[in-house]
């Protein structure tokens, strides 16, 4: 049984919004490429001379930007707390959306882009550690599970829109109106802010238990008052134990530099970086960035081209919850092997298709070729996508594990750069053999993660430690809520 309250779903669902905007923000431009109103404007046309060079540039510019506003989130999480980091990073990600939208030429986009990618690299960072935070071990899964899937939910309504506003005569509005509509869950994010607690992890690492307290026996409930109680009173036994052994430990070992000296602290940045980059590794980005071109090698054209993106990934919305809902039961790493094994194997499908059947007129060839991108994003969606967000937020204990998410999202941002980059000219070069390099990374990945990965599923966040080879202050079965572990309303009045 899951001991959350309808407080805790409440914050989780609040926090969604900057998953929304990271969704969105992340999405907008896969449609705006087939506007023509927006190719006009900015004089990207298939014919002109550096088109593809600067389309390359504007999906780049966009990672370069999360790259800066996810390691900035690392610092800031631990300074200042989750909630002003949030809504920092909700102001800024209004004023890149503001920026995009009333762009009057292909400088001030870039600028916008690049400011948009660092507040949404900034909340695509803190959102899964805040949800992780405030969740009970049980059901970790399934509230962190929601960052992917309203992530992709926002991939949806962005894909929608795009079909609505390409039929609009008006050119400017084809693209300055999705551009705008950057803003709303942003701001959304900072009108609702005021009903969102401060993490009590984050509070107890302050030194300020009372809070702490107070906040964690509103999240976590359970069908009877006594059974409230109780276990309120073992999780938090076991944070606050926790995080006085880390503390103890992480002085004495010489404070951050132990996140490259200390082994099982390298072993979880290098899990976490790893996690992200394989999934980007599947060319999942480049297959969803360029997918109107990839639909146009395959003979479709027009408005059916966007629908067919916005169905896309309104699929994708669906496999996502269905691994939010499975996670808890199946695991974690499991379900990251089974998409990753799904994904290189219709990204090979897609190829054979595309290597005989581009350029022709074969309907039952073409036809597949559409079929497997939706059997692709179904394996990504329900397998990885989720997932990843999920685990990476989990496997850090909580003194670094606003830096820890931070170079796990760096995972996502840094190889982006590189195959969004490239892939206009690339595609345009070889077409399906660019995707030969992801199907051959995927593979590599897979046994990356059956070897190396240990399972966090049914675990609290510091219980999983012991996965890494750190101490566990105290388990929670210990924490009896009877006097080992008890937190009596005096002590925790006192703070001491």
């Amino acid at each position: 049984m899951g001991h959350y309250s309808a407080y805790n779903i409440r914050t989780i669902l609040i926090l969604t919004l900057g998953s929304l905007t990271y969704g969105y923000a992340n999405s907008v431009l896969v449609n705006t490429l087939g506007q023509p109103g927006f190719l006009d404007y900015f004089g990207l046309a298939a014919s002109t001379p550096h088109a593809n060079e600067v389309l390359g540039a504007i999906n780049g510019i966009f990672s370069a930007g999360g790259t800066i506003g996810a390691l900035m989130a690392g610092y800031m999480c631990d300074k200042y707390g989750r909630k002003l980091t949030m809504n920092t990073a909700a102001l800024i990600s209004i004023l890149g959306g503001g920026l995009q939208a009333g762009s009057v030429n292909t400088a001030m986009f870039l600028v916008g882009r690049i400011v948009t990618g660092w507040g949404v690299g900034m909340l695509v960072v803190l959102i899964p550690i805040f949800q992780a935070e405030v969740s009970p071990p049980s059901s970790r899964g399934l509230l962190v599970g929601q960052h992917g899937v309203w992530i992709v939910a926002a991939n949806a309504i962005a894909g929608w829109i795009g079909v609505g506003t390409y039929y609009s005569t008006n050119m400017s509005f084809q693209w300055r109106f999705p551009m705008a509509l950057q803003c709303l869950c942003p701001l959304a994010l900072l009108c609702c802010s005021p009903w969102v607690p401060e993490s009590p992890r984050w509070l107890l690492m302050q030194g300020r238990r009372a809070e702490s307290w107070d906040i964690v026996s509103k999240l976590h409930t359970s069908t009877t008052d006594s059974e409230k109680t109780s276990y309120a009173q073992q999780e938090f036994h076991q944070m606050v134990t926790q995080v006085e052994l880390d503390s103890r430990a992480w002085i004495a070992g010489g404070g951050a530099w132990q996140m490259l000296t200390k082994p099982s602290y390298r072993k979880r940045m290098w899990m976490g970086f790893f996690t992200q980059y394989a999934a980007q590794a599947t060319g999942a980005m480049v297959v969803y960035n360029y997918m109107v071109n990839l639909y146009k090698t395959l003979g479709l054209t027009g408005g059916v081209v966007l629908m067919l993106g916005a169905t896309y990934v309104t699929v994708a919305t669906a496999a996502n919850f269905v691994a939010s809902l499975i996670m808890d039961r199946v695991g974690r790493v499991r379900l990251l092997i089974i998409g990753l094994t799904g994904c290189m194997v219709f990204l090979s499908l897609e190829c054979a298709m595309e290597a005989l059947y581009v350029g022709t007129t074969n309907h039952m060839g073409n036809s597949l070729g559409v079929l497997f991108i939706f059997c692709f994003i179904c394996f990504y969606a329900g397998g990885i996508d989720a997932t990843s967000y999920v685990y990476c937020s989990e496997i850090f204990p909580t003194h670094i594990r606003s830096q820890g998410m931070a170079v796990s999202m760096a995972g996502t941002f840094l190889p982006t750069i590189v195959f969004l980059e490239v892939g206009p000219t690339a595609l345009d070069r070889v077409g399906w053999k660019y995707y030969l390099l992801f199907i051959c990374l995927t593979v590599v990945d897979i046994g990356v993660i059956w070897w190396y990965f240990p399972e966090t599923k049914g675990l609290s966040l510091e219980e999983i430690n012991v996965r890494f080879g750190d101490e566990v202050a105290v388990h929670f079965s210990d924490a009896d809520g009877n006097g080992r572990g008890a937190v009596d309303s005096k002590e925790i009045t006192l703070g001491t």
